[in-house]
């Protein structure tokens, strides 16, 4: 189950840039996750909440978990989200975005 070790990443990576810009409070947590990935975004964001629960700097974080389809290209010309069989030629289309899970957006609360 490599979703946990990914809802802790996600958290390991908010938190530390939490702490380095001085937050009282980490609001919300943006990811992109690629269609192709092979996540559950659903089983992340309860590991997720699993993990911050002890942690006072995310009490009311919330987890938001985008997925973005993917997208491939072929030797013929091919661009677009087809990843089995290139429309054009039939042939097997490179995956050129769509595995990724990228933090995108950490909104937090600072002391005035």
């Amino acid at each position: 189950m490599h979703e946990l070790s990914i809802a802790y990443d996600l958290y390991a990576t908010a938190r530390k840039a939490a702490i380095e810009n001085n937050a009282k409070m980490v609001k919300r947590v943006s990811v992109e996750v690629g269609k192709m990935a092979m996540v559950n975004p659903e089983q992340v964001i309860f590991l997720f909440d699993t993990i911050k629960d002890d942690d006072p700097l995310f009490k009311k974080t919330v987890l938001v978990c985008t997925e973005i389809p993917a997208q491939t290209t072929c030797t013929c010309g091919y661009s677009g989200e087809e990843i089995y069989v290139c429309p054009g030629c039939g042939a097997l289309p490179t995956l050129v975005k769509g595995r990724e899970i990228v933090v995108t957006n950490i909104e937090i609360e600072v002391d005035d």
